[in-house]
């Protein structure tokens, strides 16, 4: 479709939601709806709260540009709707949303590809079930506790002792109803983003206390960015090809973000997909677009036109 006539559509930027990451989700719909309204585009915001299909027919978007995190946003429950309703809607479809969205899934996947990550638990029950659960397991610590279903690392707990294992299990659980346990790999957080089905510079995120949690991600100042990532070639080289084995593998649309961690011998571990990655100040997908000289608002008008023309 001509630029000229995607902007006579109505695109209803999709934001908030009811997940935990409802607040970075309305930062990144501000954001892209800014974005939008600046390039000419015809924009709406649309928080998308429990009467979300009542508001849709009131509405009468064309386009759906999905700024959702989290719970039914990114797991492909938003995206049957649209399905249903016929309207065409930006990133990942049904299948890819809801497998990225579950790290036991996607995990599952990359290991029937090939494709390094790290060994891991799943425990499945309520808290009285944690101790008969460790002692039945041979863990190697330290380990990472996560819920498998979340996202923007809320929940997220390292873990050294079994002490430590057991609070952080029951802590997830407020969460989730699985929890995802997974070997540790000490090194370096490294993430990757997707653009027309191509890599773009990888990123590497340096907290300056702790790890990369929550707080580290979303404060300014207090994570240093490195893009592209002092790495050796072959290593970028490596991580590119199997970021696009797992953009494919997962069957993935749009600008999904891939992270990894790579280890201090150079290896690196898929850790996860993000079907939707965040688009604010301190996000990491413009970041990456804006090395090879893609400034946000292209970044998003690429982003819609993509996600528009795939589905006409």
């Amino acid at each position: 479709m001509q630029k000229s006539s995607l902007k006579k559509k109505w695109v209803g930027v999709l934001m908030g939601g009811i997940s935990p990451e409802r607040e970075i989700s309305l930062k990144t719909g501000e954001a892209v709806f800014n974005a939008l309204r600046d390039l000419g585009y015809k924009a709406i915001r649309v928080d998308a709260k429990d009467d979300i299909f009542e508001r849709f027919l009131k509405l009468k978007i064309d386009i759906a540009f999905i700024a959702l995190h989290g719970g039914w946003g990114e797991n492909g429950g938003i995206q049957g709707a649209l399905n249903i309703m016929g309207i065409p809607y930006t990133g990942s479809g049904v299948c890819a949303s809801a497998v990225a969205m579950d790290k036991i899934l996607s995990k599952k996947i990359f290991s029937y590809h090939s494709l390094p990550t790290p060994g891991f638990w799943v425990y499945e029950g309520n808290n009285s079930g944690i101790k008969k659960f460790l002692k039945e397991q041979s863990f190697k610590l330290p380990v990472v506790v996560k819920p498998v279903t979340g996202g923007s690392t809320i929940g997220v707990y390292i873990v050294f002792n079994r002490k430590e294992l057991e609070k952080a299990i029951s802590q997830v659980l407020f969460l989730d109803s699985r929890v995802l346990i997974e070997e540790y790999i000490k090194g370096r957080d490294l993430t990757v983003g997707m653009l027309n089905g191509k890599p773009l510079p990888i990123v590497e995120m340096i907290p300056k206390r702790g790890f990369y949690d929550y707080k580290a991600k979303y404060t300014k100042g207090e994570t240093e960015y490195v893009c592209p990532a002092r790495i050796p070639a072959k290593t970028t080289k490596e991580i590119h090809k199997i970021a696009l084995q797992a953009y494919r593998a997962l069957g993935c649309k749009g600008a999904p973000r891939i992270d990894f961690r790579l280890s201090s011998a150079n290896k690196p571990y898929i850790l996860e997909v993000n079907t939707i990655p965040g688009m604010t100040g301190t996000s990491l997908l413009p970041m990456a677009a804006s090395r090879v000289g893609i400034n946000f608002n292209r970044l998003v008008e690429m982003i819609l036109e993509e996600s528009f023309n795939e589905r006409l």
